[in-house]
């Protein structure tokens, strides 16, 4: 059965203002124009809602993105763009308990959330495959959805993956944060999270970075996470038999010290096709460095399959 059309079209101005922005999105005003550009949707999540945004042709080769942990499809900004310019049609959904999504009916760590994002695709894509290039806390549910949904999944692309090795993550001294606090002392400890988890460059950290970040935050209805400190991730990927590819920050702070364990433990895929390392980027790679991440997964994607062993 062909998918449903999406319910609206954005206008085609803004398709194509996107389009030609590659990765120069800047500022709040370049965000906003993003967003109008999208097509949202919903799909069921328990009584709730999953929100999706969908970017480019509905004809066109999908890629899914997922987001990390207290984020939403903003980690995804600097990236689109790009993605759009090559023709690829992007869905961003924001996860369950993330973003403008209502919390799952249950649970509160990523294994609850595939079965939702495979019923959001079905309805977006009916049984098409897609792309699906996963950050950070992401990357454990789609590691789950590829494994569980094989046929859905045709390419799996994982930056930033915890849940990797058995000795849990690097310490990251991290400051509790509330949007109740005062405005500069809520400034500072953004800054300083931002800098101990998410970017490895202070001058990374820009008035972009720090809205997107304060306003995901609020978001967060999934305190309760716990899986990205196992191996969850390691011990799933055997049954993922897709092509499985690694883009990393070079020093990203939950490998500190133990960046040269990512590919090993990659290759826990069967067809595991190589780790590319962003010299100087931290954990959110894709917006510290986005023209070299957006460079990377280019050619990922534009890799033709290649027969297994």
């Amino acid at each position: 059965m062909p998918p449903p059309p999406p319910p609206s079209s954005p206008p085609s101005s803004a398709v194509a203002w996107a389009a030609r922005r590659g990765s120069a999105i800047r500022d709040a005003a370049d965000l906003d124009r993003l967003a109008a550009a999208a097509v949202r949707s919903h799909s069921p999540c328990g009584d709730g809602r999953m929100v999706w945004h969908r970017w480019g042709d509905p004809s066109a080769p999908p890629v899914l993105l997922l987001h990390g942990g207290a984020g939403s499809w903003t980690h995804w900004a600097r990236n689109l763009p790009a993605l759009l310019a090559a023709g690829h049609q992007v869905l961003a959904p924001d996860l369950p308990g993330f973003g403008d999504s209502d919390r799952p009916p249950r649970g509160q760590d990523a294994d609850v959330l595939p079965p939702f994002v495979e019923a959001g695709l079905r309805q977006a894509l009916g049984e098409a495959a897609c792309e699906v290039v996963a950050f950070s806390f992401g990357a454990m549910v789609a590691g789950l959805l590829a494994a569980g949904w094989p046929a859905r999944v045709r390419r799996l692309v994982l930056v930033g993956a915890p849940a990797l090795l058995s000795g849990g993550l690097a310490p990251l001294a991290l400051r509790a944060w509330s949007p109740a606090l005062p405005p500069g002392e809520r400034e500072a400890v953004l800054r300083h999270n931002l800098q101990r988890l998410m970017l490895a460059r202070p001058e990374a950290i820009d008035a972009l970075a720090l809205r997107l970040h304060a306003d995901n935050l609020a978001r967060d209805r999934m305190k309760l996470r716990r899986l990205s400190r196992t191996d969850l991730l390691h011990r799933t990927l055997p049954a993922v038999r897709c092509p499985v590819h690694g883009i990393w920050g070079a020093e990203d702070a939950l490998y500190r010290g133990r960046i040269g364990a990512v590919a090993p433990a990659l290759a826990a895929a069967p067809d595991f096709r190589g780790l590319v390392l962003l010299p100087g980027a931290g954990h959110w790679a894709p917006y510290e460095d986005a023209p070299a991440f957006d460079a990377a997964l280019a050619q990922v994607l534009g890799l033709e399959a290649m027969p297994r062993a």
